[in-house]
């Protein structure tokens, strides 16, 4: 075990990072030491990173030398807010600073040279060709592993400009390709990609107070008026947004993020109100302020184009719209997964034509896949047919008189059918796994139902209490076997 982190007191004790802790208990008999938790400060810093958000939307933890240390920002259209590049530079260097924390920084226009000016020549400013920049810094600035660091120094390889016009395919074969592709992503010759840790936004609507707020009706009431100004810039666009999020700086350098979402496009600044109450009405005391928000954020995402709509003096509503509002506000109350609703599907089997969706998804339906309304279909499908035992059947092929389901006699005092059902032979014949066994065999005692196995032939059956069933035949007589009769459903 060895030292990670030492506090002003340990150093001038002459302790040291990467001591053994052995030798550091040796030398201060009294030392206090705790263990390190990477992931906790992996997760304390990726917070830290979202709040420099901001500062500038595109913001993320650059991982390859540590899971923390490393905050990236791609300040592109950004720097202007703060007077320019070095005003931007001084300013969050200084805010940090003034935080207690040991800060360095640097600009570039690429990923791996900014890293190196942060690490290596920090405050310095770099535009456009930073080969003579990064020529005499040490190559442990392109970001390398240990071991490759060791072998281009004991080459002689100690600063980048050595690696300048050398034979790129022998320093490939002696040291790996990660080494050329790190030079010319410094260089700027090959373009470095991050993923932003928040949603990448284009429209967005902000407010700063001058005094901190806490409550979260003060928050719900600037998210409306930030709602209203987002509104008019998406409407000047022609546009409309399914996503918002709304970002809540705290004054002590944390973020709190709520994210609403739409079944369908909308700029209705009264309805993303809305969802955002549905929204904070669900945390509950999971809401925490801190010492005050300073700074609240409103952006739209998954935009799309919408029209103008001219409201009609003598139109009409069809109540289409307040219902996807609903639908909107349930599922923010409630949860994305909560709300459901019935999709057909393209098939005759009774079991398998509709299936259910979260409402939010709203995907097309094809309206040749809608049920035929002439049809006798039954209000409510059991899970899968149930086995029942039928006694006195009037004819091989007619319907029957009574049957036995778990345990009760049901006597049938009207009947109606039969409606055949053949197998779709087009498809896959997949076996049931909830009516096998794990050998693949059905279960002992009971009937095997596949729902692709043979014809089917429906009755509805009424019995001498008013109740209706929907009962099927599987099979057919004189084909060297009884048929067996399911249960299917019941009607209202």
């Amino acid at each position: 075990m060895r030292l990670v982190e030492l506090d002003a007191r340990a150093e001038a004790a002459g302790l040291f990072a990467t001591q053994s802790l052995a030798d550091a208990r040796a030398l201060v008999p009294g030392l206090a030491v705790r263990e390190i938790d990477r992931a906790a400060i992996a997760q304390r810093f990726a917070d830290f990173a979202d709040w420099h958000s901001n500062a500038s939307p595109l913001v993320t933890v650059l991982t390859d030398i540590a899971a923390y240390g490393d905050l990236l920002l791609d300040i592109t259209g950004a720097a202007h807010l703060f007077g320019g590049e070095a005003a931007m530079l001084e300013t969050l260097t200084c805010r940090l600073a003034r935080l207690g924390f040991a800060v360095s920084a640097g600009i570039a226009d690429s990923i791996g040279a900014a890293w190196a000016m942060a690490h290596f020549l920090p405050g310095r400013i770099v535009t456009g060709n930073a080969a003579d920049t990064l020529a005499p810094l040490p190559v442990a600035a392109l970001r390398l592993d240990e071991a490759v660091i060791d072998g281009l120094t004991q080459m002689g390889l100690k600063r980048i400009g050595d690696l300048y016009g050398r034979n790129r395919p022998a320093l490939a074969a002696r040291f790996g390709a990660r080494l050329l592709l790190r030079l010319d992503q410094a260089l700027g010759d090959i373009e470095e990609k991050f993923t932003p840790r928040l949603p990448l936004v284009e429209h967005y609507a902000e407010r700063r107070f001058p005094e901190p707020i806490g409550l979260i009706d003060d928050v719900l009431m600037t998210a409306r008026d930030l709602a209203i100004r987002l509104a008019g810039d998406l409407e000047r666009k022609g546009l409309g947004a399914q996503a918002f999020h709304l970002f809540l700086y705290r004054v002590d350098h944390q973020m709190i993020s709520l994210t609403v979402r739409a079944g369908r496009a909308t700029r209705d600044s009264l309805h993303i109100a809305r969802l955002f109450s549905n929204r904070a009405e669900k945390l509950g005391g999971e809401y925490d302020a801190g010492f005050g928000i300073d700074m609240i954020r409103l952006a739209a995402d998954t935009l799309s184009a919408l029209d103008s709509v001219q409201a009609g003096a003598f139109g009409t509503r069809d109540g289409t719209a307040d219902l996807d509002r609903l639908y909107d506000r349930m599922a923010s109350r409630l949860g994305p997964a909560a709300i459901s609703r019935i999709k057909f599907a393209d098939t005759h089997i009774p079991e398998r034509a509709a299936r259910l969706e979260p409402v939010l998804a709203d995907t097309p339906q094809d309206a040749s896949t809608a049920p035929d309304p002439t049809l006798a279909r039954p209000l409510r499908l059991l899970p899968r047919p149930e086995p029942i035992e039928v006694m006195a059947a009037e004819i091989p092929d007619g319907p029957p008189r009574a049957m036995v389901w778990r345990r009760v006699t049901y006597r049938f005092l009207k009947a109606r059918g039969p409606e055949r059902i053949a197998p779709e032979w087009w498809r896959h014949r997949p076996p049931l796994a909830s009516t096998r066994t794990e050998a693949g065999e059905p279960p002992a005692g009971a009937a095997f139902f596949d729902a692709d196995a043979v014809t089917r032939d429906y009755f509805v059956m009424e019995d001498d209490g008013g109740r209706r069933f929907w009962l099927f035949r599987l099979g057919l007589y004189g084909e060297g076997k009884i048929p067996a009769w399911f249960l299917h459903g019941f009607f209202a």
